[in-house]
């Protein structure tokens, strides 16, 4: 049994649980030509169904193959499930598909807001409810890109669909061709049963509006459908509570005929209705074949996604054109970077996940406005959600300011227009915040932004709302636990800072859940607030306490007696092993003080048994790829003077955990942070501290890459002939300078910079010193400004 996959630049043969890339096989419809400009090599690898597969909510990548533009507001994807927390709109081993979804699910383990569902169909009865309406179809039809889909559907008794897809950032465009007198008709999904938490019984009906208008071609509607009402904080979710999506689907046929349905039941004839279980359907001259539905989509009304649609696109306008357009934007930004000594397995992996980077956080704005869940007002200015910060402060917002610097200072705006409307910046906003994940590493965001030196936001702002993270704690700190996805709470921020972190230096594990992951996430975030209050030139008196408190804070955890970080309750007793983690263990929080590696190093009792530690994590098991508490911990050799083990644990952590099948990604993309690791490790280097402006050199994958950096006229050119067979690195040059140590600067590539690696097959002491020899790295991991005003005191580490 097999099925064949077309992503327009590849094909994917499917055999069993077995992908393989099939360039050569000819089986799966092949992309229109019409549809494949511009030219584009990067565009053509990219494989949207990499991350789509696994079996469990956390057996891949979670990832929705969608079609829209880079950070669009809506993706418009093939709807083969009710999507809900847990679940994704599409599953590539799915046999019908049930109609085209505009979607807002930013992730897997997050919920929907405000979609829209267009459905084709024939015959005389209008199938409106989910279980009634799919249609079969195979995989070999299926045309699968970031601008364009298409897909054969079985409409029984050998008739044909022929849908297509196209989408600017808030208008879908689908085209469908109709087997003419079969009584082809489109309805469009207002409201519809909806999943709250991950629980399939957990079921509640959103209330909506639907109408249509002869004259106009259209069908307009809205639904309040929003998952993640449930986990809104307590003193938003009034407001958050009138949040509604809004449509407008227009048609380029005149309408023959129309009803409403509700909960099954049609209404022929009829042009409006309201409540829950809510769609309409329009049918057209028997004669007619093809059909264009282009689909306007709005958080503020009905009008503003009319205008929406008018704006992007016009009456007349192509699917062609609109693909077109489409994938222009994909191209200008992965066309930015060329591979040279890359297989075509090695292409989809780097540009899909070039793709995968460049989705979140999506644009909220609309014509110049948005609508803010956070007071329920509609305000001028650009606005972005889906911000998954705990994941992505990691290596994503390092990629974003390097590959999107044009978006980072509007994206850094938003969180501010967040914190001005509901008091704090967000956490996990997902159109309003969700309270999910721990740690205020918004802080870290703007603060890596500002070491980079991007500007275009106010500084006094961000000041203003990164230092009440550090300084206030949320109501009723000291009896609220606030679980993970806690209901009923306020903003969760940083619980526990006034029960005995302020004072003591960790939160207290019989106080607040997670206790020894917020511990050292606080520690980061104080660390990032300092170099914020640093570079903007506050008192010495704030830089010194959040200097000092971000350097103690992490070592308050450090139980000597077993050489692991630890958990402790408020009276300062040991709370256990296993106690107070996030998404992660003993093993992978004990390496968690990225900004105080020398330190940590000290602990563990100096260079040789920090590496045996971290020999003893990787060799035993311990080292978690699927989760983001573990990314940083194979640069971590390299700050221990054993920067070939850097070398080969990051190409073992490649080859195991990324491919280019739909289960090619070891765990929940989170968006865009596990490509992003994938990416920074290809170049070779990576933000170990984002907040210190510098990177960490592992082993670059490739012969050579060419980076053509937006705004810059120097490209950053990475040179490492021989990486594909050669992992360990004898010298590494930028520009010409020998580098002493394996860390590279931003501001040495922001850019443009000229950096070549020597490529070994044998591993080889960093910078040509023999075993024995000490070299120079940077104390505490922090900047080499900060390191060059001590007058240039560093650590000596021991080459192991």
């Amino acid at each position: 049994m097999f099925s064949a996959l077309s992503t327009c630049g590849s094909i994917l043969l499917v055999v069993a649980h077995l992908t393989l890339v099939c360039p050569q096989l000819t089986l799966a419809a092949k992309c229109p030509a019409s549809f494949s400009l511009p030219p584009s090599d990067a565009v053509d690898h990219v494989n949207p169904l990499i991350g789509n597969g696994g079996d469990t909510p956390n057996g891949s990548g979670g990832m929705i193959p969608s079609t829209a533009p880079p950070f669009a507001m809506t993706r418009w994807v093939t709807q083969t499930h009710e999507n809900y927390v847990s679940v994704t709109p599409y599953n590539h081993t799915a046999t019908t598909i049930h109609g085209f979804q505009g979607t807002h699910q930013p992730a897997i383990w997050m919920g929907e807001s405000g979609q829209v569902v267009v459905v084709p169909g024939i015959g005389k009865e209008v199938k409106s409810q989910f279980s009634d309406r799919g249609l079969g179809f195979s995989n070999a039809t299926e045309v699968i890109t970031p601008s364009y889909y298409r897909v054969e559907l079985d409409a029984g008794n050998g008739h044909v669909i022929l849908a297509e897809q196209s989408a600017t950032s808030r208008v879908g465009h689908l085209r469908f061709t109709f087997p003419k007198g079969k009584n082809g008709y489109v309805l469009l999904e207002a409201t519809r049963p909806t999943v709250i938490t991950s629980t399939p019984t957990n079921i509640t009906y959103p209330d909506g509006t639907i109408a249509v208008d002869i004259e106009r071609r259209e069908i307009t509607g809205s639904n309040s459908e929003r998952q993640d009402w449930i986990i809104t904080p307590t003193s938003t979710a009034d407001s958050a509570s009138h949040f509604r999506g809004y449509f407008c689907a227009r048609f380029d046929r005149p309408l023959a005929s129309w009803g409403v349905v509700q909960n099954g039941t049609v209404k022929s004839g009829a042009t409006e209705g309201e409540g829950s279980l809510l769609s309409a359907y329009v049918r057209f001259a028997d004669d007619t074949s093809l059909v264009n539905v282009r689909v306007g989509v709005s958080f503020i009304s009905v009008d503003q996604a009319r205008r929406n649609l008018d704006a992007e696109i016009a009456d007349g306008v192509s699917l062609e054109e609109t693909a077109r357009n489409t994938r222009t934007a994909w191209a200008e930004k992965l066309d930015r970077i060329s591979l040279e000594g890359a297989s075509e397995a090695d292409k989809e992996m780097f540009y899909t996940a070039f793709f995968h980077t460049l989705q979140y956080p999506y644009e909220q704005d609309e014509g110049g406005e948005y609508y803010s869940a956070y007071d329920n007002q509609v305000h001028k200015g650009i606005s972005y959600t889906g911000y998954s910060i705990w994941d992505t402060f990691r290596a994503e917002w390092a990629w974003l300011i390097l590959f999107a610097p044009e978006r980072v200072p509007d994206m850094i705006t938003s969180m501010l227009q967040d914190y001005k409307e509901g008091g704090w910046l967000p956490m996990w906003k997902n159109v309003a915040e969700t309270n999910i994940m721990v740690g205020t590493h918004a802080d870290s965001l703007v603060a890596e932004a500002v070491v980079k030196g991007v500007e275009g936001f106010d500084l006094s702002l961000a000041w203003e709302a990164v230092y009440k993270d550090a300084t206030t704690p949320p109501e009723n700190d000291g009896n609220t636990t606030y679980s993970d996805r806690e209901e009923n709470v306020d903003y969760e921020v940083r619980a526990g800072l006034s029960s005995v972190y302020a004072e003591k230096g960790w939160v207290a594990d019989d106080v607040h859940s997670e206790s020894a992951s917020r511990t050292l996430d606080y520690a980061y975030d104080d660390y990032a607030v300092y170099r914020l209050a640093e570079a903007l030139g506050k008192s010495p008196d704030i830089v010194t306490a959040l200097r000092d408190r971000a350097m103690s804070a992490p070592f308050t955890l450090y139980n000597n007696a077993t050489g692991f970080m630890e958990a402790r309750n408020g009276d300062g007793s040991w709370a256990g092993p296993d106690a107070g983690w996030t998404e992660g263990d003993k093993w992978a929080y004990s390496f968690d003080v990225v900004h105080d590696i020398p330190t940590l190093i000290e602990y563990r009792g100096g260079n040789e048994s920090f590496v045996q530690s971290l020999d003893a994590h990787f060799d035993g098991g311990h080292n978690d790829h699927s989760n983001e508490p573990s990314h940083h911990i194979p640069y971590l050799y390299s700050l221990a003077g054993a920067a070939s083990r850097t070398q080969e644990r990051v190409r073992e952590i490649a080859q195991a955990n990324y491919n280019n099948t739909p289960t090619g990604l070891s765990g929940n993309e989170d968006c865009g942070q596990m490509s992003a690791w994938y990416l920074f490790s290809a170049l070779g280097f990576y933000p170990v501290n984002p907040a210190s402006g510098e990177y960490v050199v592992g082993s670059p994958f490739f012969d050579k890459v060419t980076v053509k950096l937006p705004g810059q006229d120097t490209p950053l050119t990475i040179t490492a002939e021989g990486a594909a067979s050669a992992k360990y690195i004898q010298s590494l040059t930028v520009d010409g300078e020998a580098v002493g140590a394996p860390i590279i600067r931003h501001e040495q590539i922001a850019a443009g910079a000229d950096i070549v690696f020597k490529m070994w097959e044998t591993p080889q002491a960093w910078g040509g010193v023999e075993d024995g020899d000490s070299v120079c790295i940077l104390p505490r991991l922090m900047s080499v400004l900060e390191w060059e005003r001590e007058a240039g005191e560093c650590v000596q580490v021991q080459i192991i």
